[in-house]
């Protein structure tokens, strides 16, 4: 009992420490994962001396962390932000990663005479970005939703086919004809799989009248997690399943969906701090001195030619202008998807698979320090950042009334909302829909049709289970566009 009371002790210390040097991050411009890792390496064995050397547990606990990270990403990623950026997303997870594998791969061969499979496999392993890192640092970067989207979506969807090169690279048979159709299956099945799930889990969640609302949040995160089982246990990607479906819930009007958020995004930076933490446990800070010769070419090789060559050819499709692509070459952040890629050859004994977890290690660190801490400004230097005087998105958030057949919704007017000055007769809400209760300066007062809604306004509307999904979009019409939505083409359905 000793033991348990001290390791929970620990445990919590770091995990309060951890949280205080977000706040510490943020006042420095830093990435709040370097500090993680600081603090793992603080406690580690070139600090107080904790030994952790286990690295099939590290692997196993890091794909986990991975797991939850990526539910919380597609949980709070909006289809509206992205939607444009489709298929810009999806190149370059795809397109991009192959080519800066070979270009990478090419690069230190020649460079630091590795044998070409170490080579590719060096390429594979630094060429996913991070979707904790892009998550966590560019969408307070203030560019178009476009950039962001592509970015997001990138960060995302490629884990899923990186993690398949590593595997076929650690694999000792060599890659044969029928290595395209494997990767193709998997990715295609892994989506299915992830738009199964999560649609699937959408519609029970809207039906079911659960007794508390903490179940919710739990039992979305819970379909996530179960998408990345299932596709597993089919041999495809759980981790493209697992974003799809979060992206897929993330978007279908769940109960008590801000609940839900908060708490995917609590469980998303436990499992960052968490995941961070431990690798910087699980490094030799004797190892690393030794990897920052080969990890500073790697890295140069990778910002400088691999990455900025593999965005250049994925997007020339979309004719996206220079400006965004030397953009979209500097935000391929770099995090823990890495080195959890990096274990892999090591827990299968690859030779020189443990220098390859030193090298990735510092050329993070490396590379968060230069693309992290420089992006804001590179941002504004190309002129990308937008000003502030888009509105907030309405906040809506809904929750059943159990056998009375109707929905609770509550709905939040941003500041600069549209719905500001409209009287609640010119809000025509559908039938089987009304307003209850308005709260404006922390006083609640029932409304009449000649009240006029005003910024920061809390409404509670009452709506029956068929009127409910066009309650919601009348009020995001003429959140965006006014009391003539409707004239302006406005159905507030994205």
């Amino acid at each position: 009992m000793a033991n348990l009371s001290t390791a929970l002790g620990i445990g919590a210390l770091v995990l309060l420490l951890s949280v205080v040097a977000v706040r510490l991050s943020v006042r420095l411009g830093l990435p709040s994962l370097l500090l993680y890792l600081g603090i793992g390496l603080l406690i580690g064995e070139g600090g107080f001396g904790i030994r952790f050397d286990n690295a099939e547990l590290t692997q196993s606990l890091g794909i986990a962390a991975l797991v939850l990270i990526l539910a919380e990403g597609g949980l709070t990623t909006r289809w509206s932000n992205v939607k444009r950026s489709l298929g810009l997303g999806i190149t370059l997870s795809t397109v991009a990663v192959l080519v800066s594998i070979a270009v990478t791969g090419e690069a230190l061969h020649l460079l630091l005479g590795l044998d070409w499979r170490t080579a590719l496999l060096w390429g594979a392993v630094l060429s996913s970005t991070d979707a904790a890192a892009v998550f966590s640092v560019l969408r307070g970067v203030g560019v178009s939703k476009r950039l962001v989207g592509a970015l997001e979506l990138e960060s995302g969807l490629n884990d899923a086919p990186v993690f398949i090169a590593v595997v076929l690279l650690v694999a000792a048979d060599p890659v044969g004809w029928t290595t395209p159709l494997l990767v193709v299956y998997e990715l295609g099945a892994g989506a299915a799989v992830g738009a199964i799930v999560g649609w699937l889990g959408a519609m029970g969640l809207r039906r079911a009248a659960l007794p508390a609302t903490g179940l919710y949040p739990v039992a979305t995160v819970a379909m996530c997690v179960l998408a990345y089982a299932a596709g597993d246990i089919l041999h495809a990607s759980g981790l493209l399943a697992t974003y799809v479906t979060g992206l897929v819930l993330g978007n279908s009007r769940l109960p008590h969906r801000s609940d839900t958020l908060s708490f995917a995004e609590g469980l998303g930076w436990l499992a960052q701090i968490g995941l961070f933490v431990l690798l910087g446990l699980f490094a030799s800070p004797q190892r690393l001195l030794s990897a920052l010769v080969p990890a500073l070419v790697a890295g140069a090789v990778l910002l400088l030619l691999a990455r900025p060559l593999s965005v250049f050819l994925s997007v020339t499709p979309f004719r996206v202008k220079w400006r965004e692509q030397v953009f979209l070459s500097w935000s391929g952040l770099r995090g823990a998807v890495p080195i959890v890629l990096a274990l892999i050859p090591l827990t299968n004994g690859v030779p020189g698979a443990q220098h390859l977890v030193d090298v990735v290690f510092v050329l993070v660190v490396v590379l968060t320090l230069v693309q992290g801490g420089t992006l804001p400004l590179i941002a504004r230097w190309l002129g990308l950042v937008k000003g502030s005087t888009d509105a907030q998105e309405i906040e809506v958030d809904s929750a059943p009334l159990d056998t009375l057949g109707a929905e609770l919704i509550q709905v939040k007017v941003q500041t600069g909302s549209k719905l500001h000055g409209v009287y609640l007769s010119e809000l025509r809400l559908p039938t089987g829909a009304s307003i209850s209760l308005i709260v404006r300066d922390d006083a609640g007062f029932t409304p009449t049709p000649t009240t006029r809604l005003q910024e920061e306004d809390q409404l509670l509307v009452v709506a029956t289970e068929t009127a409910r999904d066009a309650t919601e979009r009348r009020i995001r019409a003429v959140d965006r566009a006014g009391r003539f939505a409707k004239w302006k083409g406005e159905s507030g359905t994205d």
